[in-house]
């Protein structure tokens, strides 16, 4: 599985995907999302957007700790992604290192 960290990714922010894979209440919580993140929650929604894009764009898998999203990369790997990757950490790591987000 391919892993980036936070510090890598607020780097590229603005030129590569990010899909937040929590639900919409942790989405809008105390932890927030990063800026133009997409909220497609674990189960069929993301079943249905990995089966449905393409396997060459880069996408940055998100969650609250790095777990789910850790899942959701490994599957993208299996459907034949090959520019996808779990954000180490979640946003438990993105707001301990104080990064900008939104509510």
């Amino acid at each position: 599985m391919r892993e980036i960290i936070c510090e890598e990714l607020k780097k590229r922010l603005g030129h590569i995907r990010i899909v937040d894979v929590r639900t919409p209440e942790e989405f809008t919580g105390e932890l927030g999302h990063i800026h133009n993140s997409e909220l497609i929650t674990l189960g069929p929604d993301l079943e249905s957007f990995l089966k449905e894009q393409s396997r060459e764009q880069e996408i940055v898998f998100v969650c609250r700790s790095g777990a789910r999203s850790g899942q959701t990369t490994l599957l993208s790997e299996e459907l034949g992604y090959v520019n996808t990757y779990n954000l180490v950490g979640g946003m438990l790591r993105w707001n301990e290192l104080g990064y900008a987000k939104e509510r």
